[in-house]
């Protein structure tokens, strides 16, 4: 496939800013990317940089073969955008808003504005000052999205949305990707980003960590373990299994962390009357923290 996105030793420092250091990324045209980092990581740099709302310092990148600072008029003009800060006109509405951005854009027809507007539960006809901070979140993703652009850049898209408008942008996404177009998003919610990515890469420092395919990442996660049995255990034998490090043992209870399969794991509590089980995903930061010491030292 093509690229969607393409940097080369991509750099940018600024001030007393970390900023971004050779970051060599490239996004396939009808794919969905996650980008994931801590804050501060330089996710929000990064897609600033490839929008060309700042200049690199170094290196060069590429939108649909366009570079972004020489021709990020044409970029833009091929992608939806929703910033991770945003504002809005306090005393315009979102059909008003809506409206103007068509104009901008040479779009005619806002069905499918008004589509997504009754899929998120959006209010288009109140001013904005009177919109909470997750309804205004349904304005910013419906601008990024209405004109169906080639590229879709989000920037902490589900920030403030309820569960269940959660569960309708994946769904948009999905629907996205189905039609060819790419989407290159940040998150800090793994769920969603293992739901809906075909791949992620991690930024750590302002260096890019890692690009894997998701299956992988969260397969190298580690997990969360607790075994609760009939009576009390010796939790020595369950110590000793590898991968099972920080063990803990209170009466009945076993509690540690698992970083490798869980076959002889389950085996060995086989050998005893198990009577409850806890295996828990990490969140997203977790894994931030201890993923490179336990997969070789990364960055």
């Amino acid at each position: 496939m093509d690229a969607a996105i393409r940097t080369e030793r991509l750099t940018k420092t600024y001030g007393k800013n970390r900023g971004i250091r050779d970051v060599d990324l490239e996004v396939e045209e009808g794919e969905v990317f996650g980008f994931l980092g801590p804050n501060g990581a330089g996710k929000t740099t990064t897609i600033r940089t490839l929008l060309g709302f700042m200049r690199p310092t170094g290196g060069r990148a590429e939108v649909f073969g366009l570079d972004t600072r020489r021709e990020s008029v044409e970029v833009r003009a091929r992608v939806g955008n929703l910033p991770g800060e945003f504002a809005l006109e306090d005393r315009t509405t979102g059909e008003g808003l809506l409206r103007f951005f068509a104009r901008l854009r040479g779009v005619r027809d806002l069905g499918y504005a008004r589509e997504l507007a009754e899929r998120f539960g959006a209010d288009l006809h109140r001013p904005m000052r009177r919109l909470s901070r997750g309804n205004k979140q349904k304005i910013g993703l419906i601008q990024a999205m209405f004109h169906r652009p080639p590229l879709l850049i989000l920037d902490e898209p589900t920030g403030g949305l309820d569960p269940l408008v959660q569960e309708e942008f994946l769904d948009v996404v999905g629907e996205t990707k189905a039609e060819g177009r790419t989407v290159f998003f940040s998150s800090h919610v793994l769920s969603e980003v293992e739901r809906v990515c075909d791949r992620i890469g991690i930024i750590r420092g302002g260096e890019l960590a890692a690009v894997e395919p998701t299956h992988r990442l969260v397969d190298k996660a580690f997990r969360h373990v607790t075994l609760t049995f009939d009576g009390p255990v010796d939790g020595r034998p369950f110590a000793a299994l590898p991968g099972v490090e920080n063990l803990k043992a209170d009466g009945p209870k076993l509690s540690f962390t698992l970083y490798s399969e869980p076959d002889a794991l389950v085996k060995l509590a086989a050998g005893h009357r198990l009577v409850g089980l806890e295996y828990e995903r990490p969140s997203l930061e977790e894994i931030f923290l201890t993923y490179y010491d336990h997969n070789g030292d990364q960055g």
